[in-house]
């Protein structure tokens, strides 16, 4: 591998953002994240091999380390932030068609929940596996998820909640979209969502932590 590819990488494992960021303490004063992207787009390295080998790689490592409880949510969002600045030099690359996204992603907590940490970190390593992520934010009612999904034909949508109070909001979200479109991949996720509860509402997929979801996602991509 490029010795930048595998500094990019390597920043992005372990939450280098930039030269200016004081973390981690090994690579202090020196560049992270968002300068080494630039340099090698700038010495000729495509973006695709940059995103694959260099940053996907990277994140994949971090999600699996997070489900292991290796990591804890602290590092991990360092290594989403680290990513997610590195990402605004490739981005232009997807617009322009140069490289391509796996898929669209819609991701909201539902109606009546507030809470977005979990959504948050799920959208951060979906968007740094490859996909593009349609956050719909907090308190999502049907018709917002109705909406971004007939604005986004083909995607797949992840529903989030925290609280046992508005898991019901969830099963009426599902319904909704399962009333509209009944082959669309649906993902569930929240502390007191289950497997049972998940299947039971006609939802496709309930993970813990985000990588089991980046997991699913890229084998309904492959």
């Amino acid at each position: 591998m490029n010795e930048i590819i595998e500094k990019i990488a390597y920043c992005i494992e372990f939450g280098k953002i930039n030269s200016a960021s004081p973390y981690p303490p090994d690579l202090r004063g020196q560049d992270g994240a968002d300068e080494l992207t630039k340099k090698a787009l700038d010495t000729g390295i495509a973006p695709s091999t940059i995103l694959n080998e260099g940053m996907i790689a990277a994140m994949n490592k971090v999600g699996k380390k997070f489900s292991e409880n290796k990591i804890f949510v602290p590092q991990m969002l360092l290594a989403a932030k680290a990513m997610s600045t590195a990402m605004q030099h490739i981005k232009p690359y997807f617009k322009s068609g140069t490289v391509k996204f796996k898929g669209k992603f819609v991701l909201g907590t539902v109606a009546g929940d507030l809470h977005d940490i979990g959504k948050n970190l799920v959208g951060m390593m979906i968007e740094g596996a490859g996909w593009e992520v349609i956050d719909l934010g907090v308190d999502v009612s049907a018709e917002k998820f109705m909406q971004a999904i007939n604005s986004n034909p083909g995607c797949s949508v992840g529903l989030s909640a925290l609280l046992t109070t508005t898991m019901v909001n969830m099963e009426k979200i599902v319904q909704e979209i399962r009333n509209n479109y009944r082959d669309i991949k649906i993902l569930t996720g929240g502390a007191p969502v289950t497997m049972d509860f998940c299947k039971n509402i006609g939802a496709d997929f309930y993970s813990p932590d985000p990588q089991g979801a980046v997991e699913y996602l890229n084998q309904i991509a492959s």
